[in-house]
């Protein structure tokens, strides 16, 4: 794809996000080798009363919800829609057929992106394809909106971060719980210190997953899809499974399991509710693809934990049932269902249901404020106006607290894939005495027993304990390493800074 020059790049301060960038960028050049001189189109000033031209890319899934999102905002003019498989362009039809003008079809993102009337896209591919993606959408002189993970690997959401920032790019990242109207204000209230000391939280993610089947051949490919673009930067090898679309959750070439497919959401917000800014110190996981045998091989219950110096965070994932409710001793209305989580502080704590409610509670249960309020429309919104003011400090998710939240997955998965099968009772000795890591590993342990797990045939591992430098975002642990990035497919590399 041929680019324009560079642009002159917006000259900032000299922060801690750019020592961690420049850092990152020494560092990375061990595991990427050589990196891509900068180049980018010019960037279309926006009027305030000017529609901004939008291009949804990947719409077999979320991207519909993104697609619907944007042909309700007055403010936008969706003028593409970009996806490998024209089936899903043909799905929504009728759509289409409510607007003024039928967006474009594009099957080839090159070819989207060589489009100059497009002001920015929005990514819902698979996760193997964003952070490439927006890379090229900002190179070409798009603003970005891209689906949780940001990233597919911990290295390629500073790359993003550093690609926006030296282009003066947009880019937010789509955890839609940040633009709520009722979780922002939970958010001044966690902030407000009226429960103390916030410096605990509890990402969760109950949610059944079943499993997708074991088969000995390639998955069937829908008549029309280009195969070769649906792999990209991945290995151009047909998976070994029932389908192609939707279950590429579940396999780590294309996928992160839910650590990195729902549970982005409810650790984003522990991230914010315990105000860390960085990678955490220490990360470990213990977990497995539980209960059955399947195509899949990425975690289905998986408990991470991740320790700061002053914090810590425990995410709890459950694909199987929930047979016994789950408190973790709280007393609060209902006990823990599907996504939510929990902010404590030494007063009392939040517990936080969905993406725009919340309520406060003492220890004894009862309740100090309640929240609620919000819409996905917030969210698309809120970009759109960063795009206008040209400030990334407008985004409700600026790029880099993306790559953060992003990263506590991939971290996750990474302990997790260099672990060992354990016995039923091992526990990590990271946080051993921690109240809140002990009351998800002990109901962990007790789900696993409910649900009949035969560990024999599907086994628990105990990930590797990793040390990381919170400043070069690299772990003391060379093979932890060398998964935070990957192999990038010839024409499909990930441009460095």
């Amino acid at each position: 794809m041929q680019r324009d020059p560079t642009m002159p790049t917006r000259r900032f301060d000299p922060t801690r996000r750019d020592f961690v960038e420049q850092a990152f960028a020494l560092a990375g050049t061990a595991f990427a080798g050589a990196t891509l001189a900068g180049t980018s189109a010019p960037v279309r000033a926006a009027g305030p009363n000017e529609k901004i031209r939008v291009a949804v890319i990947g719409v077999n899934g979320q991207g519909g919800q993104h697609l619907g999102e944007w042909i309700a905002n007055p403010d936008v003019e969706v003028v593409a829609v970009c996806d490998c498989d024209p089936a899903a362009y043909d799905k929504h039809g009728k759509r289409f057929e409510k607007l003024d003008r039928k967006p474009d079809y594009e099957k080839d993102v090159r070819r989207l992106l060589d489009r100059n009337d497009i002001d920015a896209v929005s990514i819902a591919t698979p996760n193997h394809w964003h952070a490439l993606m927006a890379v090229w959408a900002m190179q070409a002189g798009k603003d970005v909106y891209v689906e949780k993970p940001c990233s597919h690997n911990v290295e390629e959401g500073r790359v993003i971060t550093q690609w926006a920032r030296k282009l003066g790019r947009m880019c937010q990242m789509g955890v839609q719980s940040r633009s709520m109207s009722g979780t922002r204000a939970m958010m001044e209230f966690v902030r407000s210190g009226q429960l103390g000391p916030v410096k605990a939280a509890h990402a969760v993610c109950f949610r059944r997953r079943d499993s997708i089947g074991l088969v000995d051949t390639p998955a069937p490919l829908p008549p029309g899809l280009d195969f070769d673009l649906w792999a990209g930067p991945a290995p151009k090898e047909v998976p070994i499974r029932s389908k192609l679309h939707y279950d590429w959750h579940w396999n780590h070439v294309t996928g992160n399991g839910d650590l990195g497919n729902q549970n982005p959401h409810e650790m984003d917000k522990c991230r914010w509710a315990i105000g860390q800014q960085t990678l955490p110190n220490k990360v470990v996981s213990i977990g497995g693809r539980l209960g059955y045998i399947d195509n899949g091989d990425v975690a289905n219950s998986q408990v991470t934990i991740f320790q700061w110096d002053d914090a810590i965070l425990i995410s709890d994932v459950r694909g199987l049932p929930i047979k016994t409710p789950v408190t973790y001793g709280l007393k609060i209305p209902n006990p823990l269902d599907k996504a939510c989580a929990i902010f404590y502080g030494s007063e009392g704590f939040v517990f936080s249901p969905n993406y725009t409610s919340g309520a406060a509670y003492d220890y004894d249960g009862h309740e100090l404020a309640k929240w609620e309020g919000g819409s996905y429309q917030q969210h698309f919104a809120n970009f759109v106006k960063a795009i206008k003011s040209r400030r990334h400090e407008d985004l409700h998710l600026d790029i880099e607290d993306g790559h953060l939240s992003s990263a506590l997955a991939h971290l996750g998965n990474v302990s997790w894939a260099l672990g060992e099968a354990v016995s039923p009772n091992t526990r990590p000795t990271l946080a051993a005495t921690d109240a809140h890591a002990k009351a998800s590993l002990d109901t962990f342990a007790a789900y696993v027993t409910e649900n009949g797990v035969d560990l024999a045939k599907t086994q628990l591992k105990l990930g590797r304990e990793l040390t990381l430098d919170p400043q070069t975002e690299r772990s003391s642990d060379a093979e932890a390493n060398a998964l935070f990035t990957r192999e990038y497919r010839q024409g499909y590399e990930l441009p460095r800074v």
